[in-house]
C-alpha cells in the first residue's frame, strides 16, 4: 500500500482534473466542496476522496451542471449522478477519469471493469483511439509535472498493452493470403521502448490479414538486413519517440535508406514525436513520416485495404 499515492497538492488536482487551482480554491471557499488536510509540517494536501470529488464535479460541470447546484449534493449523490450521465451521454471523459483513478491506486480490477463496460458499446479501435490515446497524452503530461511516478505510467501502459495483444491475437486467427506482395516489418530502433503505437498498427495489419512481422523493441539495423534475403518487397514501420536522439536521427534515416531501401523495392514509414523535428524534403522518396500514430493509421489503412484486395 505504500506505493499508492494518497496525498495530492492542489497543483496535482489541477493536473489530474483539468480544473485550475484558482477555481478549485474558489469552489472550496464558496461551497465547502473539499476538505484539505495538513501534514505534520502544516502543508496543505488533499486525499484520494477529494481527488475523486474533483474529478466528478469537473465531469458534471463539463456536462452543463452549475457548481452551485452540485454543491447542494452530498458525495454519494454526486457519484450516482456522474454514473447516470456516463450511461446516457458520451462517457469517454468519465472512463478516462476512472482509468486515472485505477492508475493512482494500481487498481487492475477497476481498470478491467471500466474496459469491460467500454467493450459493451464500442469496438477496440474506438477504445484505443478515443479513450486510450487521450489517456496516454494526459499521463505523459502528468509524468512531466511530477503528479505521478514512472511506476504509475508503466502500470497503465502494460495494461493497455495486454488489451492490444489480446485483440491482435484474436485478429490473427484470419488466414494470410499466400500470394501477398508486401511484407510489413514493425520494429523500434535500438534503445527505443515506446511501442504502443506500433502495437496498434500491428493490430490493424492483423485485422486486414496482411503478412506482417513484429520484431518489437530495440532492433539494430544489422538485424533488419537479414530480412532482405527472405522478402522481395518490405514496408518497414517504426515509431520514433525518444531514439535515435535528435542530433543523430537524420544520419540514422540516411543509413537506413542506404542499407535497406536504396535500389530495392522497399519503403519505410516512421511516426512519432521525433519525426516532427525532421526536414522531410531532405529524405529519400521511399521514406514517409507522420507526426502521430493516428496520422499513420489514417494514411496506411486505405492502402492496406487496396493491397489485400489485389495481392
Amino acid at each position: 500500500m505504500n506505493s499508492i499515492k494518497t496525498q495530492f497538492s492542489i497543483k496535482d488536482l489541477e493536473n489530474l482534473s483539468g480544473i485550475k487551482a484558482h477555481t478549485i480554491r474558489i469552489w472550496e471557499k464558496r461551497y465547502n466542496l473539499f476538505e484539505p488536510k495538513r501534514t505534520d509540517t502544516n502543508i496543505r494536501y488533499y486525499d484520494l476522496k477529494n481527488l475523486q470529488k474533483v474529478l466528478n464535479i469537473s465531469y458534471l460541470n463539463r456536462n452543463g451542471l452549475k457548481v452551485s447546484k452540485i454543491a447542494d449534493l452530498n458525495s454519494t449523490e454526486i457519484s450516482h449522478l456522474v454514473k447516470e450521465f456516463a450511461l446516457n451521454k458520451d462517457n469517454n471523459s468519465y472512463c478516462i477519469d476512472q482509468f486515472k483513478l485505477a492508475m493512482l491506486n494500481f487498481d487492475q480490477q477497476l481498470f478491467n471493469a471500466v474496459y469491460s463496460e467500454l467493450t459493451k458499446e464500442h469496438d477496440f479501435d474506438f477504445i484505443f483511439l478515443e479513450v486510450f490515446f487521450p489517456l496516454l497524452n494526459d499521463i505523459g503530461f502528468l509524468w512531466q509535472t511530477d503528479s505521478i511516478t514512472p511506476a504509475h505510467e508503466h502500470f497503465v501502459v502494460e495494461l493497455i498493452k495486454q488489451k492490444l495483444l489480446l485483440s491482435t491475437s484474436e485478429q490473427s486467427q484470419s488466414t494470410v493470403s499466400d500470394n501477398y506482395k508486401t511484407t510489413y516489418v514493425l520494429f523500434l530502433p535500438e534503445n527505443e521502448i515506446h511501442e504502443l503505437g506500433l502495437l496498434y498498427i500491428n493490430y490493424k495489419l492483423a485485422e486486414k490479414g496482411c503478412h506482417h512481422i513484429y520484431l518489437g523493441q530495440s532492433v539494430p539495423l544489422q538485424s533488419l538486413e537479414h530480412l532482405l534475403t527472405h522478402f522481395n518487397k518490405i514496408t518497414f514501420i517504426t515509431s520514433l519517440t525518444v531514439m535515435p536522439e535528435k542530433p543523430q536521427i537524420e544520419a540514422y534515416l540516411k543509413t537506413f535508406n542506404d542499407t535497406l531501401l536504396h535500389g530495392k523495392n522497399n519503403n519505410l514509414i516512421a511516426f512519432g514525436y521525433l519525426t516532427q523535428s525532421i526536414e522531410s524534403s531532405s529524405l529519400a522518396k521511399n521514406i514517409t513520416l507522420y507526426d502521430s500514430t493516428k496520422d499513420a493509421v489514417n494514411s496506411l489503412i486505405p492502402l492496406l485495404e487496396t493491397a489485400t484486395t489485389h495481392d
